[in-house]
């Protein structure tokens, strides 16, 4: 089965420029888990993924991601934090989350993403690829602060 990773989710939209309309405030972001932190540092690792939809897909991409989110819920886990491009570069959407799903928490997120019905392996990757016109993905070290980081190398 394939796994979900889980983040915190902090929204904000803002409108394209040139708009009358006010932007919407982002939402509060929930308590972000605790993943299975690096034995040799000390730190999370935190998958930053990237997205350009392809055209006319965005709403079902951020659709089948809330249904991802909403298999993390029922397993007890946060959702992604998501950020959506309001003006730069060409992308779309960025979301943010723990690299690895808590050891903890990795049975329940299985039974919760067959309970909501999304697909594994091969299954997932013919699906989520519908949406996506290219995706970049790549794994960080964080959150953390320059002198934590900076503290791990005198160990």
């Amino acid at each position: 089965m394939t796994y979900v990773r889980s983040a915190v989710l902090a929204l904000t939209l803002c409108l394209g420029a040139g708009s009358v309309e006010a932007a919407p405030k982002p939402v509060a972001a929930a308590a972000p888990a605790q993943p299975d932190p690096d034995e040799a540092t000390g730190f999370t690792h935190t998958a930053i993924e990237i997205y350009r939809i392809a055209p006319g897909q965005q709403q079902a991409f951020l659709e089948f991601i809330a249904k991802c989110d909403e298999a993390n819920r029922i397993a007890g886990l946060p959702p992604r934090q998501l950020y959506v491009h309001s003006d730069g570069a060409d992308w779309d959407f960025i979301l943010v989350q723990p690299e690895h799903t808590p050891a903890d928490k990795a049975a329940a997120l299985d039974k919760a993403w067959d309970q909501v019905g999304l697909p594994s392996g091969a299954a997932f990757f013919f699906e989520i690829r519908k949406y996506i016109a290219s995706h970049t993905d790549t794994d960080a070290i964080g959150p953390t602060t320059a002198k934590a980081y900076l503290d791990s190398i005198k160990k």
